[in-house]
């Protein structure tokens, strides 16, 4: 009896599995036609929404780009957006507001993948999200591409594996200042930067990098909230530091207001305002007295000579009636390499696959080559110091280009947290590529 139910029960068992197997076999097949559902996590209705725009609009034209749709064979965005496959899976791209708030941003993402089955998550333009959505990740199982949040914490000391960044961070802005910041600027500056986690992260950066160079801080930064509307408490500590020059950290359409006031208060006569251009619509707005500054720019449309970026500007203006601006660059570059890393897995989103395939990836993208550092999922790209020529030019044609200055030259440190050194080992390859990169530009 004993011999004949362990038979029985064998026979059973061995059926489920073969069941089992049957099944998973069908789902591994069916998952082919899956939708794949991308989760972007932006802003429209905050602070940043300029730059929440640019990331929608930037990272849609990269899905198409890489997927080789042609949005002119389609009446509208959305319907050129249903043709798009990657590894043969429908993909739907589901747009949520969080107006730059970290809790509204990380309860959309869990709500994305508990509710929506989202995959792939993509945001956000501001670094205090972001920092929120790479946790929800990490316990979601799934890959968060950061964008374009700029903090170097993203991929520092909050980096987990499961976040990569296509997008630059600070560090790189720090150091393409670095290449120019002592010639004729003066030695002594003072940062004003906005009080949350990215214009803390990057006050820090700029200090490390600019100290290195020459300059010398006269005083701690000064902080006000990025909501500020009247700058005058915090301009006039700026005018009273006695600093040769004033480093603005800040973003989002309190730019414009902050740059109004310190032409109203005279900071320029006092001292030289060193501060990054920002995207066309603000800088339009901007004090004439502005006109012939120079400064470093992330992107400006006018400035890559390629392929890609041709692509991007000609359909950018033919889909949205506009220019591409400071953001639809990395915007479209993450598309590419969303597109790039599932391809590579056959449509596999888990992290255990795609973070393989992700880990190294070079690709041509709007800015010429980006390359996915190992070790902390920072892309290198290159950066831009342009001259600001006018603010009124038609096709926000504002810049002369100075310089590029290659991606080789603002290489940001590896700041992994603490107990993750191990992950330096990953870059031995990376750097020898990157140094082959440099040696031939320099042959």
């Amino acid at each position: 009896m004993c011999d004949g139910g362990f038979t029985l029960s064998k026979k059973v068992l061995l059926f489920v599995i073969a069941a089992m197997l049957l099944l998973g076999a069908v789902t591994a097949f069916a998952q082919e036609g899956d939708v794949l559902k991308i989760g972007l996590l932006t802003d429209q209705s905050g602070a940043l929404t300029i730059y929440g725009f640019e990331l929608e609009y930037g990272f849609k034209l990269g899905l198409l780009y890489a997927a080789g749709v042609d949005p002119a064979e389609y009446a509208s965005i959305d319907e050129a957006m249903a043709a798009v496959t990657i590894a043969g899976r429908p993909v739907e791209v589901i747009v949520r507001d969080n107006g730059s708030d970290p809790d509204t941003g990380a309860t959309q993402a869990r709500e994305l993948i508990e509710q929506e089955g989202v995959e792939i998550l993509v945001g956000a333009p501001s670094s205090g999200v972001t920092l929120g959505l790479q946790q929800v990740a990490l316990d979601s199982d799934v890959v968060l591409f950061a964008a374009p949040g700029a903090s170097p914490a993203i991929t520092g000391a909050n980096f987990n594996v499961n976040t990569f960044r296509v997008c630059r961070n600070t560090f790189q802005d720090s150091l393409a200042l670095a290449s120019f910041a002592t010639e004729g600027l003066g030695a002594n500056w003072v940062i004003l930067a906005a009080d949350y986690d990215f214009g803390r992260s990057s006050a820090a950066a700029f200090e490390a990098v600019l100290g290195g160079a020459g300059v010398t801080f006269v005083q701690e930064t000064i902080y006000a909230p990025l909501e500020t509307t009247d700058f005058t408490p915090y301009l006039q500590q700026v005018l009273d530091s006695g600093a040769d020059a004033v480093l603005p950290i800040w973003a989002g359409d309190t730019s414009v207001t902050l740059w109004q006031q310190f032409a109203e208060l005279g900071v320029g006569e006092q001292m030289n305002i060193v501060g990054a251009f920002n995207s066309n619509d603000i800088v339009a707005v901007s004090d004439p007295s502005t006109i012939g500054s120079i400064s470093w720019i992330v992107y400006h449309y006018s400035f890559p000579q390629n392929e890609v970026n041709d692509w991007l500007t000609a359909q950018y203006q033919a889909v949205y009636s506009d220019f591409p601006d400071l953001f639809s660059e990395c915007a479209f570059a993450t598309a590419q390499a969303v597109v790039a890393g599932i391809e590579a897995t056959s449509g596999d989103t888990l992290p255990e696959s795609l973070i393989p395939a992700l880990e190294g990836l070079v690709f041509e993208g709007p800015k010429g080559t980006y390359a996915i550092r190992p070790s902390d999922h920072q892309a290198l790209v290159p950066m831009y110091i342009a001259q600001l020529t006018n603010l009124d030019d038609a096709s926000q044609d504002f810049y002369d280009l100075l310089a590029e200055v290659p991606a080789y030259e603002v290489v940001p440190p590896v700041m992994l947290p603490e107990g993750m050194a191990d992950r330096l080992t990953l870059d031995e390859e990376f750097n020898a590529m990157i140094a082959e990169m440099a040696a031939a530009a320099g042959s």
